[in-house]
């Protein structure tokens, strides 16, 4: 199918290219928008793990990209990129649809990688979607409800044992939710909570080492020992092997076993393969890009998120970055279609957020000031939802997750381990979270022109009303 015009085409609807998207209509952009991405849902993976738990709703964290884009100018196209040809500007899709573009936004992203591990593809369960978040969950309650029913003390063992690769973030921010939630879900169908296992399964005995977290590595270590049942830890592991019995491991030169019935992969990503094929610079697999974040020889192409680097401005592959660099690029070619120059992209880098259980959470806000506990929580989701990619749906899914922290309905915490009244102290801890946070979360959501533009509707976040204006 050729199309009649020459559009501005994106490609990958994270973060960098969703919100490139959306500001682009908002902005009243004169060329015709394309969006093709090959999921027909959004998954926001900072909160893949309330989405695990049941915290948030799948509605609330991964919509369908047309609920999102409705009312918009974007045209979404649900189909995968086959191959595209930067010379003769032009995408081919798997269904065999032709787009020639004007303009070009790769957004690709990145995909897990198993290292060339044996078995690992098969028989471990990667955590980057919410379809995966979702297959998990079922596998996970699956697991608990065999082991229920067995009474052999070791097959249970197998079966209640999780493991989990890679002590990165994603790594620790699961291991911390499944440390809290397994226990709550093997008492409810009358199992024994303390014959959980979670085992984080490192290579180096370092955790979050050379991330952007690593200075709340002490905090992080606290946590996770401090869960409903602590994280076992097994560092100097090299995974050798995936079984569905386990992981094979080498460690001080031995092969060992460790026997786990789930297993999850969070241990790395790699580049998109598309994009290692384009004839353009790229260092380790990411494209090389100018401050402007277009390719140099290219300049009608820009790149973004975790496909794209510029070498003098390196910058973390996470979602406060791709969201930041998606607005600038809509700016940018915003600026190209008034014959205006492109101009550098500034980042700006507001902190860390990280989930360590069930309501707690660290928000290191500036690499300056660490809150922890229900406040680092309640700040963490109170952060990211004002990030969700349209106003209408940011105060819907704000206002739903506000009533049931006031409610108490996700409340996994026993009366006797806060030592209070449950209702009473999470009313209390939200309040004084909120009147704290806010200002806070307000500088943390990136940028105020742009929550007040973003809505089809004109309907401002809840968190807006909050927050004094400046």
């Amino acid at each position: 199918m050729q199309q009649a015009s020459h559009p501005t085409v994106i490609l990958g609807a994270g973060f960098a290219g969703l919100f490139t998207a959306l500001h682009l209509s908002q902005q009243n952009y004169s060329n015709p928008i394309i969006l093709i991405e090959q999921r027909d849902r959004f998954s926001f993976k900072p909160l893949l793990y309330e989405l695990l738990s049941g915290e948030l709703h799948s509605k609330q964290v991964y919509p369908r990209y047309q609920e999102l884009l409705a009312g918009s100018k974007v045209k979404f196209v649900q189909d995968t990129v086959q191959s595209i040809d930067i010379h003769q500007q032009r995408v081919d899709t798997i269904s065999g649809q032709v787009f020639h573009y004007s303009k070009l936004v790769l957004a690709l992203g990145s995909k897990t990688t198993y290292f060339d591990t044996p078995g690992a593809a098969e028989y471990a369960m990667p955590f980057t979607s919410g379809e995966q978040a979702i297959a998990l969950r079922r596998q996970l309650r699956r697991k608990l409800y065999q082991a229920i029913q067995t009474p052999d003390v070791e097959s249970r063992r197998l079966l209640l044992t999780v493991a989990i690769i890679g002590a990165g973030p994603a790594g620790i921010e699961l291991a911390c939710t499944l440390a809290d939630l397994l226990p709550i879900w093997y008492d409810e169908l009358g199992g024994d909570g303390s014959e959980i296992h979670v085992v984080l399964v490192n290579r180096s005995r370092e955790i979050l080492k050379g991330d952007v977290n690593s200075h709340l590595r002490c905090t992080v270590e606290r946590a996770m020992k401090n869960r409903l049942i602590p994280v076992d830890f097994l560092f100097d592991a090299a995974v050798t092997k995936i079984t569905p019995e386990g992981v094979e491991y080498r460690r001080h030169e031995q092969i060992q076993m460790l026997q786990a019935g789930t297993i999850a992969w969070t241990a790395g990503t790699a580049p998109n393969p598309l994009l290692m094929e384009l004839p353009v610079s790229q260092n380790r697999g990411r494209l090389l890009v100018k401050p402007t974040l277009q390719l140099s020889n290219f300049p009608e192409i820009f790149a973004a998120g975790d496909c794209a680097t510029d070498s003098d401005h390196p910058q973390p592959p996470t979602a406060q970055v791709a969201y930041q660099q998606g607005i600038a690029i809509a700016q940018n070619l915003q600026r190209i279609s008034q014959n205006k120059p492109t101009v550098p992209v500034q980042v700006q880098l507001r902190g860390t957020l990280m989930k360590l259980g069930l309501n707690e959470g660290v928000a290191n806000l500036f690499n300056k000031l660490q809150i922890k506990g229900q406040a680092g929580h309640l700040i963490r989701e109170g952060t990211y939802l004002q990030l969700l990619p349209n106003s209408a749906h940011n105060l819907k899914v704000t206002t739903e997750w506000l009533t049931d922290e006031l409610f108490q309905r996700h409340r996994a915490v026993t009366p006797m381990q806060l030592g209070q009244t449950p209702w009473l102290s999470g009313v209390a801890t939200t309040a004084a979270a909120l009147i704290f946070a806010t200002p806070l979360v307000w500088r943390v959501a990136q940028p105020t022109q742009f929550q007040q533009n973003l809505s089809w509707t004109g309907v401002p976040t809840l968190l807006n009303h909050l927050t004094p204006r400046r």
